[in-house]
């Protein structure tokens, strides 16, 4: 018997730089990495990723870099005995990317406007108009847990960054818990954000197993599949038992 798996509209984007921002806990680096991922599969020549999230050691976009390299990704984070760095001591490297602007550049940074700061140091290396910054909201974290929450975080890494968001990304889960109901309930925090902010919802990400459901069936925006590629150390330990 031959399994069918539902095709969504996949987000597309027309500029080459995307910049993916969100608070502790909003799935940002998830769905930077599985971006980037999808960016290859629907035939992006160049990409590239890099690790700006130099507040949360756990579930940093470094952590999937052998899985991207495979995958042909060029991924830009610290290497060696500096894998595990808090300090943005690639800022060069990423500035070059950002100047050069081949294929598609996807930039991971976190850490609501505390993290986002590390923008405001390369904000000047950004073309008007050539990138696409996203937030990614996840309502069931405290902070953007209602419209008023979203939007002062929102003004809160804009003002940190020296940057203008473009659009946001409805993330809304509890990881393994997240049921369909939860992520469409987000999607609905985030159509109000939208219309208070004027930022377009750029896409609605989930688990797969999740937005494979019949609910989805008539969201009319773009949807992007998440696979766990970021697990905790000793969860990833626990695998290789």
């Amino acid at each position: 018997m031959i399994s069918l798996v539902k095709q969504h509209r996949l987000p597309t984007f027309s500029k080459s730089i995307l910049i993916i921002v969100g608070g502790y806990g909003s799935g940002k680096s998830e769905v930077a990495v599985n971006l980037s991922r999808q960016l290859v599969n629907a035939g992006s020549a160049q990409v590239a990723i890099a690790d700006l999230d130099i507040v949360n050691p756990y579930f940093r976009s470094r952590e999937a870099s052998e899985q991207l390299t495979s995958l042909g990704i060029r991924t830009i984070n610290p290497t060696g005995g500096q894998h595990y760095a808090d300090l943005p001591i690639i800022l060069p490297e990423v500035k070059g990317a950002i100047e050069q602007r081949q294929g598609v550049l996807v930039l991971d940074v976190g850490g609501d406007d505390v993290g986002a700061r590390v923008l405001s140091s390369l904000s000047g290396s950004f073309e008007e108009g050539a990138y696409e910054m996203l937030l990614v909201l996840n309502g069931n974290r405290p902070f953007t847990a209602d419209l008023d929450g979203c939007l002062k975080m929102i003004n809160d890494i804009e003002s940190s960054s020296r940057l203008k968001f473009t659009g946001i990304v409805s993330n809304t889960h509890l990881l393994e818990e997240t049921t369909a109901q939860i992520a469409l309930d987000g999607l609905e925090l985030a159509r109000q954000v939208s219309r208070r902010s004027d930022l377009p919802v750029a896409f609605l990400s989930g688990l797969k197993e999740i937005i494979e459901c019949d609910e989805f069936d008539n969201v009319d925006v773009p949807i992007l599949p998440l696979e766990r590629l970021l697990l905790k150390p000793w969860e990833s330990s626990a695998g290789d038992e």
